[in-house]
């Protein structure tokens, strides 16, 4: 079977500008500012599962130091994007994203 044949075959398995047009109908309503939001959201939650682990004794692994501050330094970059975009819904939730990992990190070490 040649390349030309199994794209075809695909194509026909697959309708991909309907597949295409549905995407677009589902993320069309959602703004690129909520987008945003939910991808900050999910950077933070990122590490949470570990350090809970860490915390509960489950294990004694601690998250890379240079994938926490690789993405420390992300969200302070978003940060300051919020600041000057005047975006406080952004601005609230980076910062209490923030705090609620530092005070993971504090309960960890100082117990």
């Amino acid at each position: 079977m040649d390349l030309k044949t199994f794209v075809e075959k695909i194509n026909n398995l697959i309708n991909v500008d309907r597949v295409q047009k549905a995407i677009v109908d589902v993320v069309a309503p959602i703004s690129a500012e909520t987008l945003n939001w939910i991808g900050v959201i999910l950077i933070h939650a990122s590490t949470i599962p570990m350090l809970l682990a860490v915390f509960t004794g489950l294990s004694d692994r601690m998250p890379p130091i240079d994938m926490v501050l690789l993405m420390w330094g992300g969200l302070i970059a978003l940060f300051v994007q919020a600041a000057v975009i005047n975006n406080r819904i952004q601005m609230f939730t980076i910062s209490a994203g923030f705090m609620i990992q530092s005070i993971l990190m504090a309960l960890i070490f100082f117990r």
